[in-house]
Parts: structure tokens; sequence; C-alpha cells
């Protein structure tokens, strides 16, 4: 059964542990593929949220940004990236980030099936759980609020 990450905002405690063992996982440096967002004492972990309709596949011209047909993940393929950056400013969770430093786009690739950000959660704001439709609903519900509180 296919696998997702699914966000439990209400048990974010702002810790940034999913961000340390992101950058950990892929670059070793302060560059992550993850963002705590934190307003009002209110924390949520934001990573990309694998749209039905991707903006970023849609804006992708040398088509870096693909949906994998097996797993149904957005990815992104470096060696075709030209890092024109449209990802970046079409994506609406702010989940493909341009990283001054390796001068790429990181964007979130669930850790190949073993995300280090569900691993290092200490409170399950991210779980790595089942793909089912009640799953994918909630998540989308979730991603929508966000995207209205971001938004005001």
């Amino acid at each position: 059964m296919a696998k997702m990450l699914m966000i439990n905002a209400d048990k974010c405690i702002g810790c940034h542990s999913c961000e340390a063992a992101c950058s950990m996982a892929h670059e070793g440096s302060d560059a992550t593929r993850i963002g705590v967002y934190t307003w009002g004492g209110f924390s949520a972990p934001m990573m990309c949220q694998q749209c039905r309709d991707a903006p970023c596949i849609k804006v992708c011209t040398p088509h870096a940004m693909t949906r994998n047909p097996v797993t149904g993940w957005v990815e992104l393929d470096q060696a075709k990236c030209i890092g024109c950056r449209m990802c970046v400013q079409a994506c609406p969770f702010g989940s493909a980030v341009w990283d001054e430093e390796s001068h790429k786009v990181l964007k979130c690739d669930n850790c190949g099936g073993d995300p280090a950000c569900a691993k290092s959660c200490p409170s399950h704001a991210l779980e790595w759980v089942d793909d089912v439709v009640a799953t994918r609903t909630r998540k989308r519900a979730f991603a929508e609020k966000f995207k209205q509180v971001y938004a005001d």
C-alpha cells in the first residue's frame, strides 16, 4: 500500500527536530526541505503536499518536476532542473525552495519512503501513514486551512 506524510499540526511543539533531521538526511547543512511555521503560538510543519493538480509540475518547462506513476509523489529530477525557480514561485505552500548555498531547488522526496522528519518528531506531529481515502481527505482539508491562514 502507498504511504504519505500526515501533518498533525495540533501536536506540533515547534521544536524544529524535523528540519534538523531533513537537513542531515539530505544536505548535511542548514538547508532543509521542510519548514516549521509559527505564528500566534501555533506551529505547523510544512513540506510538499503532493498536490493533485500540482502547480510546480505545470510551470516546469524542462519537466524536472513530474508525478511518479507508481507512488503518485511529485518528484524533482535535479539533472533536468535548470534553476529557473518557477516551481518555487508556483508552490502555494512554499515547499519548493531555492537553496542559495547549493544553487538548486530543494523539495521533499519523502526520503525514498522512510522520512527522517517523521522518525525524528517527538510529538508525532508528522507521521508516515497508509495513503487511503480518509487520510487524503484529512490532508487536503489541513492543506486548505493552512493555505487560507497563510494567505491572510
